[in-house]
């Protein structure tokens, strides 16, 4: 056999270089020795971009926490301002905070005023908005997400969130120049008809039936206040439902309401929980809607046709008589009782939420 017809071995001809070595492996296997080529510049890639990487995470981290310790001590200060201007008045008060029930002497040197009354107004008309709105929020956050065609998802979603940029006070005119009186014959209505229940009797103020500005137009008008904040909230939550979960519900043979129930609303119930508990707040804290509605102190009976005072309204309403320190630390004392119940709803509802999570 002539030498031509010999193979060749080009690594016995390398005579250990490992450069040629190297050069005849990539002659001899260009494919492999180009995918390790490439694999070795990706991992020098990582490696150089963790460096970056890890300080980055270090400078979010630190941005992350730093917010939430702002945010934090923000809220304390606010928690030991109200304090602060409270305790004095309290100090003073000569009747129960928590049990006195008749109309605030904080003229002179007599300080007598409790809470019982506009505690009662500020979770009554809050609890009739929640009622109202969460039922109508839900629904038009499923149809824009699941029902509805595309081309009118988007107007229907602009127009309710457009409810959001209307202030409150056209929503307290709109309530005592419009829907107070349209509700004046729908209250004599439920008087004579239901008013053996207590929610609906014969109210002891009267001007409120024929003015229409009782609890339940203010819960009403707060309703439509709040129904775009819930709104908007459930919406982008279900419309974050993995795609996944959709497919399996249909690929087992779902109908389109068994998706909803049993893949959407289940993955975007704490957000739905969420977007309420925000607007609780909003309903909680109104003022100015409230204000031109119900301004005066009512009965706590549970009747929906009385008038009343909510803390935000009963501060907006004698902030220009805030003479002295005591009578402001009064007032401000209704204050720290609403941010006081904010915080113990928003606990409740990161409960919730919660307890949610850990069965899922």
């Amino acid at each position: 056999m002539t030498r031509s017809d010999t193979p060749v071995n080009p690594l016995a001809e390398s005579d250990g270089d490992p450069a040629v070595s190297e050069s005849l492996d990539e002659a001899a296997f260009p494919a492999p020795r180009a995918a390790s080529a490439r694999r070795r510049a990706a991992e020098s890639g990582i490696r150089t971009g963790s460096a970056v990487s890890r300080v980055g995470d270090r400078v979010m981290r630190s941005l992350a926490t730093g917010s939430g310790l702002l945010v934090s001590v923000v809220i304390g200060l606010i928690a030991l301002f109200l304090l602060i201007q409270a305790i004095p008045a309290l100090a003073k008060n000569s009747a129960n905070f928590f049990t006195y029930t008749g109309s605030w002497v904080v003229s002179g040197s007599t300080l007598e005023f409790g809470i019982p009354q506009q505690f009662y107004a500020t979770v009554l008309v809050s609890v009739i908005a929640l009622l109202i709105a969460m039922p109508i929020a839900l629904g038009i956050a499923l149809f824009v997400t699941e029902y509805s065609p595309k081309r009118l998802a988007a107007p229907i979603a602009y127009i309710v969130d457009l409810l959001a940029a209307v202030p409150s006070i056209v929503y307290g005119l709109w309530g005592i120049l419009v829907l107070g009186p349209a509700m004046v014959g729908p209250n004599r209505w439920l008087v004579d008809n239901l008013g053996f229940l207590p929610f609906f009797a014969e109210p002891e103020n009267a001007a409120n039936m024929s003015t229409g500005g009782t609890l339940l137009t203010a819960g009403i008008v707060l309703a439509v206040m709040i129904l775009p904040v819930i709104t908007a909230v459930t919406r982008e939550v279900f419309a974050q439902t993995p795609r996944s979960h959709r497919e399996a519900a249909l690929a087992l043979g779902a109908t389109q309401w068994e998706v909803v129930r049993y893949a959407v609303m289940p993955f975007g119930f704490s957000g739905y929980i969420s977007g309420a508990m925000l607007g609780l707040g909003r309903a909680l804290g109104e003022t100015m809607a409230l204000l031109l509605i119900i301004s005066t102190a009512g009965p706590i009976n549970f009747n929906l046709l009385e008038s009343g005072q909510t803390f935000a309204t009963i501060i907006a309403n004698n902030a220009a008589e805030f003479d002295s320190p005591l009578k402001t630390g009064a007032y401000i004392s209704a204050g720290l009782v609403l941010f006081a119940l904010t915080f113990i709803v928003n606990a409740a509802a990161r409960g919730i939420i919660a307890r949610r999570a850990a069965r899922a």
